[in-house]
């Protein structure tokens, strides 16, 4: 969350929106957010997400087109955190402060829970239910006709604001993004190739139920890109947790995600994308600049601790160089 950002959200913002939707500020949850303000709150028994999302962050068509997007993959069966109307039957409701203002929506609390580190890491049945969900994602995606169009990669938020976020001395970080953006800009982009897409697949974005089925939620990096980012995100926070001390355990963690992942991704006929393997590297890259401009924009690393200081240190290494963290698998 951008610091400035910060500030300008008020606990009165907070009670505005929440009466649009019906909630009384002293039923909010504050759970946090890295790019919004999120909350819970409860309905009966059942419990809901308030989402404050500030405008220098997104448009209203863009969230509406978000929204859109959700209830399509609802309506063709996929698992998904539901939007859910305000009192006046808006999908967004937004609510003005004096610098900025706040659009509001709400969804459903997926049910189920979620499964965190180490929990994850080497979990072969999780990375084959990441395979079938997103490979059903893409599938969808492949047959989606929006009245609402999402930006594409290259307005993502992160890879715009990285000029304006790190500091000097990271020069190198953005050289190598420009690189990286002038190699993904002639890669194929046919139907099957490139599309809307999740766009922040990661153990912190689904809930696992009672059956083992995956139940996704945050669609807000939703984005069009290619069907390879979906899967290159997945695999570099099954990754990143490995040092380069460690890299015969991150080579080990690699190939049984993708051995799984592939076994559900092509369940009932469906394909992987073509060339994604090769792909994956310049994702995988992609993701790390990501990381690390979201890293120096959310938080004081004045004193990193230790583990944060020598991830850095060897993410700046490799994005300076070209290196993803499969590179030497090959």
């Amino acid at each position: 969350m951008d610091p400035q950002v910060k500030l300008m959200f008020l606990n009165e913002h907070a009670a505005e929106g929440a009466a649009r939707f019906g909630v009384s500020p002293e039923e909010l949850t504050f759970i946090g957010g890295f790019q919004n303000f999120i909350f819970s709150y409860m309905k009966g028994d059942s419990k809901y997400i308030l989402r404050f999302t500030p405008s220098t962050l997104r448009t209203w068509k863009g969230l509406a087109a978000e929204i859109e997007w959700i209830r399509y993959l609802s309506a063709n069966g996929l698992s998904v955190s539901e939007p859910v109307s305000s009192m006046d039957g808006k999908d967004i409701e937004q609510v003005q402060g004096n610098a900025i203002d706040f659009y509001v929506t709400s969804f459903k609390h997926a049910v189920g829970r979620k499964i965190g580190y180490p929990e994850c890491l080497g979990n072969a049945m999780l990375y084959e239910q990441c395979g079938r969900i997103t490979g059903r994602l893409h599938e969808l995606s492949k047959r989606y006709k929006p009245i609402l169009r999402r930006h594409t990669w290259k307005s993502n938020e992160y890879l715009l604001q990285a000029k304006n976020v790190l500091p000097s001395e990271h020069q190198p970080i953005l050289q190598a993004l420009d690189e990286l953006k002038a190699q993904l800009a002639v890669l194929p982009a046919s139907e099957d190739q490139f599309g809307l897409i999740h766009g922040d697949i990661n153990v912190g974005n689904f809930m696992v139920d009672e059956a083992g089925g995956i139940i996704l939620f945050d669609f807000d990096e939703c984005q069009y890109s290619w069907y390879v980012e979906d899967i290159a995100v997945q695999l570099y926070y099954l990754l990143y947790v490995y040092g380069e001390d460690s890299k015969s355990e991150r080579k080990a963690q690699y190939e049984l995600f993708v051995r799984h992942f592939v076994r559900g991704y092509t369940e009932d006929g469906r394909t992987m994308p073509d060339g994604w393997k090769d792909q994956l590297p310049l994702f995988l890259i992609l993701r790390e600049i990501i990381v690390f401009v979201g890293m120096h924009r959310s938080w004081d690393l004045r004193e990193p601790d230790g583990w944060t200081r020598d991830f850095l240190q060897d993410s700046r290494m490799r994005i300076t160089k070209g290196m993803s963290l499969i590179d030497e698998f090959f």
